[in-house]
C-alpha cells in the first residue's frame, strides 16, 4: 500500500508563486511515475502534470504549461509542483496520485494511489 501526503497549499495573490510536496511512503518511490491532478468547486477533478518513475519525463496541461513544473526526489521520496505566476482560476484542492506505470497517462483512471489533497486559493 502506498500513502501519499500533499502539503504546500495555501492562500496567494495572483501572480505569486507556490510549491507543492507530496511525501510517499510504503513502497519503493522510484518505481512507480507520479502526477498531480486538481479539482476546483462544482467541477471534475482535472489533470494537471506528471513525471515518470525516474522523472526524465513530464507533461502538462496545457493550462499549466510553462507556469508550473514537476519535479521529484527519490532520494526523499517526495514529488513536487512548482507553480509561477498563479491565477485565480488555478485556485482547487490539489492531489498527487501514484501509478504503477513507469509514465503514466493524463487519465486520472491510471493512478491507483491518491492523497487527501491541499486547498490552493489564488486571490485577485
Amino acid at each position: 500500500q502506498v500513502q501519499l501526503l500533499e502539503s504546500g497549499g495555501g492562500l496567494v495573490q495572483a501572480g505569486g508563486s507556490l510549491r507543492l510536496s507530496c511525501a510517499a511512503s510504503g513502497r519503493t518511490f522510484s518505481s512507480y511515475a507520479m502526477g498531480w491532478f486538481r479539482q476546483a468547486p462544482g467541477k471534475d477533478r482535472e489533470f494537471v502534470a506528471r513525471i515518470s518513475a525516474n522523472g526524465g519525463r513530464t507533461a502538462y496541461a496545457d493550462s499549466v504549461k510553462g507556469r508550473f513544473t514537476i519535479s521529484r526526489d527519490n532520494a526523499k521520496n517526495t514529488v513536487y509542483l512548482h507553480m509561477n505566476s498563479l491565477k485565480p482560476e488555478d485556485s482547487a484542492v490539489y492531489y498527487c496520485a501514484g501509478s504503477d506505470r513507469i509514465f503514466a497517462s493524463y487519465s486520472s483512471s491510471a493512478y491507483a494511489y491518491w492523497g487527501q489533497g491541499t486547498q490552493v486559493i489564488v486571490s485577485s
